[in-house]
């Protein structure tokens, strides 16, 4: 079965995409899984410089779901080129940069330090990034601010450029045209939902910060209703996010409108999983008659 597909600028092998921030920077899954059969890696967070994050404790497990405040932790950009992006050439999958700033201008310093770099082959602006002079919001709440980083990271590269995005916003179809007006290739969404974990017995969070991140699949029919208002509502190539844990999963978010999907919390506690979701996907589609995963595409029907 032909399993290629094309998303945002990009040809992959397939549309499994290993998400950022949950499988390190790639190599940390190679003994589990091998990274020649996925589509691409989605590198974790990259800043500037290294960055410590948040302190623990950072993870809490919720039902169908998991709650992280991590806070980007990361080696910083030249770490990465010189002790893993050697290790990563060598496999057969496309590299993507999720590039990061706690202030504008840092998202530009990543691209346009590792767009020379043969072995990137595109990158991911973290648009969710709290930003330390907005008092912790991020750009991809308002569509301008959006534009605007995107429209300079345009400026710095070549490569395939994408631009993941917040759920958390009233405004995420005005985000994602203003993100394709400027130039971006394709959106990711969704990122995680903003959530609580909070503990009766000493009134006090359970995690180091007020708020976290909800991913898993509890989130999954939330990102389905946000990939699919995009995609049937602005003309730009989707990259589908949220709770993706089997190949039915997959085949759900592509038809209703992803062109490739990001596999994330599974890969915590099936670092393996994204050969097992591969394979599910192509079998469902042959018991189905399907040729490749092009044909599934966009084709909901609604009611």
């Amino acid at each position: 079965m032909d399993t290629r597909v094309k998303v945002g600028g990009l040809d992959l092998k397939n549309p499994i995409i290993l998400a950022s921030g949950t499988a390190g920077y790639g190599v940390e899954l190679a003994p589990f899984l091998d990274l020649n059969r996925v589509g691409a890696v989605v590198v974790k967070g990259l800043y500037p410089y290294e960055r410590e994050g948040n302190p623990p404790p950072r993870v809490w497990e919720t039902p169908c779901g998991l709650l992280n405040t991590i806070g980007l932790q990361g080696v910083g950009m030249e770490k990465f080129a010189r002790e893993y992006l050697p290790r990563l050439e060598k496999y057969d999958t496309r590299i993507i940069v999720n590039a990061c700033g706690e202030e504008d201008e840092e998202y530009l310093r990543v691209v346009d330090y590792l767009q020379g770099f043969d072995a990137v082959a595109g990158f991911e602006l973290n648009l969710s990034c709290p930003n330390v002079r907005e008092g912790g919001r991020c750009p991809a709440m308002w569509p301008q601010w959006s534009y605007e980083i995107v429209k300079g990271a345009r400026g710095l590269t070549h490569k395939p450029l994408w631009a993941k995005l917040t759920p958390n916003t009233s405004a995420l179809v005005e985000v994602a045209s203003a993100c394709r007006e400027a130039g971006a290739d394709a959106v990711s969404l969704v990122n995680t939902y903003l959530g609580m974990a909070v503990d009766f017995r000493t009134r006090r969070s359970r995690l180091s910060t007020l708020f976290a991140g909800l991913s898993g699949p509890a989130i999954k029919p939330l990102a389905l209703r946000a990939v699919y208002t995009v995609a049937s509502s602005v003309d730009v190539d989707v990259v589908g996010i949220g709770g993706i844990a089997s190949g039915e999963d997959v085949l759900e978010f592509l038809l209703v409108g992803a062109r490739a999907v990001q596999i994330g919390s599974i890969n915590l506690r099936e670092p393996s999983a994204a050969e097992r979701i591969l394979e599910e996907a192509v079998s469902l589609l042959q018991q189905e008659g399907y040729n490749n995963f092009n044909e599934i595409i966009g084709r909901f029907e609604g009611v």
